[in-house]
């Protein structure tokens, strides 16, 4: 399984090991997101940034989208079929995709893919509902479950 991470807070008077822990994971500015695998390290890391990024768990055609929207190559080209068919074992974006989401690749197998998916602010009335409360009260933050799918479709 893996994980969608969206940054929602910026750097100003952040602590320095939560700021480098954002870094460790590639987000290093508001409204970027990456996809990680889910496993006990990465959960730690995202523990200990709760009250500056949301997350939850990644759907197939989410990670499609992010990838084939989003998905940008070294000098800013966008992510295609054909780069994912040269590149992997992968015929194209939408089984790249599902072996994201299972667990079996990860986005780091592309050479020259960037880990970061820059999107757009919330669109729509809601936005992010509140940056400084938890997503459980009705704010932006911490653990989102199986909402952060319908998140990122307003992102995208």
């Amino acid at each position: 399984m893996s994980w969608i991470v969206v940054r929602v807070r910026s750097n100003v008077n952040v602590e320095r090991s939560i700021r480098e822990t954002m870094d460790y994971l590639n987000l290093t500015k508001v409204n970027h997101a990456v996809i990680i695998p889910e496993n006990d390290q990465y959960r730690g890391m995202l523990q200990k940034a709760k009250d500056y990024i949301t997350w939850g768990k990644a759907t197939e055609s989410t990670v499609e989208k992010m990838l084939s929207e989003r998905g940008r190559m070294s000098g800013d080209s966008p992510l295609t079929d054909d780069v994912v068919k040269d590149n992997t074992d992968f015929k194209n974006i939408s089984e790249f995709a599902k072996a994201i989401t299972t667990g079996d690749s990860t986005v780091k197998a592309v050479p020259g893919l960037k880990r970061v998916f820059r999107l757009h602010p919330p669109r729509g009335p809601k936005g992010w509902g509140g940056i400084k409360r938890s997503f459980v009260i009705g704010g932006a933050l911490g653990a989102r479950g199986d909402e952060i799918n319908n998140l990122v479709d307003r992102m995208i």
